[in-house]
This record gives structure tokens, sequence and C-alpha cells, in this order.
């Protein structure tokens, strides 16, 4: 087959290597069918994103939309393999085929979308990089840790932006990195350094982890743009869109108002929007590779973004995060969704 495409290119006159003409053919669906798991590459374990809980199942708001994308694949959310990967080897599992796709808080860049042959599918959780300090401290701005110590993670855009801040503020710091979170909040606890950095997400679910949660707090400036969100390599059109619209489903459900428990309800819903989304109206699956219910598979087997949020980092977790900009822009949120028509 590869043959023949690119004879057939030649012959119009248009030049073809190897490797634009096998660009043109990726199957990470089929692939995906084929195997009968979609493999996710997910965190190493961060709360209220993805970890794996005391039965050994994974959570997490992370967790929730691979098992959305199985779900509109497979019916069936539960045909996931979740595979843990550090800040340090999440891109090249993603680059070498190890993983289908990478969902786990990684920070969507310029040089990470134009330099690593990847391609990141939207946003799913909008942060900013924070400080957690202990309440002893003293401390109640990023701007009095002139001279302190700060733990933080190798290989993430959390050093380069430290570094950014104190050197835009002119002070001065001890940088102390580690290679995995767990070794970086570790040192924390143990008093290695006077402040921890991550996005603040990420503090709200490590501060769990310490010996005494409440003797820690995390200081109100966020100093960077932290937009989390999926990437999937760059050679196959249909599964970033797959993977985009997984995405916007669960969005365009929540402004809807289609939930898990009432899906089947709104299968009867006159609203032309709802019809479309649940299939009941066009074949808008087809164009990535999916049947007509493809969104109503999603809804029913995991929900929509909202419950997502809530279950997993919102009033309904330990974590208990204001929506603040990842609620719709329905309500002064940044979530908004392309529709399905």
């Amino acid at each position: 087959m590869k043959k023949f495409l690119a004879a057939a290119i030649a012959g119009l006159g248009l030049a073809v290597t190897a490797t634009a003409v096998s660009a043109q053919a990726p199957a990470t669906l089929a692939q995906v069918k084929s195997r009968n798991i979609l493999n996710c590459g997910s965190n190493t374990g961060l709360a209220g994103f993805g970890v794996p809980d005391a039965q050994g199942n994974w959570v997490g708001l992370d967790v929730d939309y691979c098992r959305a994308i199985a779900a509109a694949i497979f019916n069936d959310a539960s045909k996931v393999k979740f595979i843990p990967l550090s800040a340090k080897d999440r891109f090249t599992a993603l680059q070498s085929g190890e993983v289908d796709l990478l969902v786990r808080n990684s920070t969507w860049t310029m040089s990470r979308d134009t330099s690593l042959g990847l391609l990141f599918t939207g946003v799913n959780y909008y942060d900013g990089q924070g400080f957690l300090v202990r309440k002893k401290l003293g401390v109640t701005s990023a701007l009095q840790l002139s001279g302190a110590s700060v733990c933080t993670q190798q290989g993430t855009t959390t050093e380069l932006n430290l570094a950014d801040f104190f050197r835009a503020n002119n002070l001065k710091y001890e940088v102390v990195a580690f290679a995995s979170s767990d070794e970086t909040v570790k040192a924390y606890d143990a008093g290695r350094c006077d402040a921890f950095t991550t996005d603040a997400s990420g503090l709200y679910a490590e501060r769990l982890k310490l010996t005494a949660p409440d003797d820690h707090m995390v200081l109100p400036e966020i100093i960077s743009k932290e937009p989390l969100g999926p990437s999937v390599r760059n050679t196959d059109a249909q599964w970033f869109n797959l993977v985009k619209w997984v995405h916007y489903a669960m969005l365009n459900a929540e402004e809807l108002g289609v939930t898990k428990a009432n899906v089947d309800e709104m299968l009867k819903s006159p609203n032309p929007e709802i019809k479309r989304l649940l299939g009941v109206e066009g074949k808008f699956g087809e164009g990535v590779g999916l049947t007509a219910d493809w969104a109503y598979r999603i809804v029913k087997l995991v929900g929509n973004y909202g419950e997502s949020f809530e279950k997993n980092v919102g009033q309904g977790s330990l974590l208990k995060i204001a929506r603040g900009q990842n609620g719709l822009w329905t309500k002064g949120g940044l979530q908004y969704a392309p529709p399905v028509r």
C-alpha cells in the first residue's frame, strides 16, 4: 500500500519520502482496537488527578479522561492500562509508542508543541505554579522567600518558572531538585528546604501526604500559566481529533445539562444540540472512527466534565479546589468547547 501511494504521488510529479508516506497512514485507533485496551501514560501518583486507590484502582481527573476515551471506543471504561511515567520519561514514552497518549499534568508550552513531535489536544485543567511553606516560617507571600531553599522536581517547567520568578524579583534562593515528585515531597516534609513549589493543584494534593498537613499553607501568589492537558504523537490526525473531541464532549455535556444520571432520559430531548451530542441525529462519530453514540457512551460510563471535576478535585474530594478558571465559559471560567454539528 505504501509503495502504491508513493508511486501514485510520484506520478503526479511530487516528491515524497518514506517518512511522509508512513505519516499519512497512522493507525493508533486501529492498534488500540486490535490490542483491545488503551495504553494511557499517567502520573506516578498525584491525588485528585491520577493515583491508585486502596484497592489498586486508578482514580482522578486525568484517569477519567482516559476512561472516557475507552468508553467512546469500546463502550467499556475499564479497558485502560495505566502506565505510570515520571516527568523525565513521559514524553519519550509517548514518542516511542509505549503509550497511546499522555494524560498526567503536563504543561502545554511552545517548545513542547514544536520540537517533540507531539501535539497537545487541549487543556483539561488550567493551573499555575505556587509555593507551599510551613506556617511557622511566618511567610505570607512568595516575595518574602529571599534566601530560602526551595524543593522542586527536575525536568519540569516548574524548575524554569522558579528561576524566572526569583530573577525577575531580584531575590536569592537555593534550589533543591529531585528526580521524582515523591522524592521532592519527602525532602520538603523532612525539612530539607523552606518551601516546596509545583502547580497549585499539585500543592493541594501533595500536602495530603505530609506528616502534618495542617501545619503547611499555600501562598497566594500564582507565578505562571500552566495549561495542563493530554498530548499525542503528531503523526495521526484522526487520533488527535478523537482525543480532543472526547474532552469537548464532556464539556458540552455539562453545558447542556447532560449527566451520568439523566443521559438516558436526555435521549428523548427535543434540543437539537443534545440530539447531535448523543447521536440521536447525525453521525458525527464517523469523523473520528467512532459510532454515532460515542458521546453518549462517555457520559453514561464516566460523566460530564463537571461531574469528574467535583468528584476528583472539587468539593466532593479531599482537595476541595474551587472551579475558578476551570469553570464553564457560561459561568465565568475558561472551559469552552466547540459545538457538535
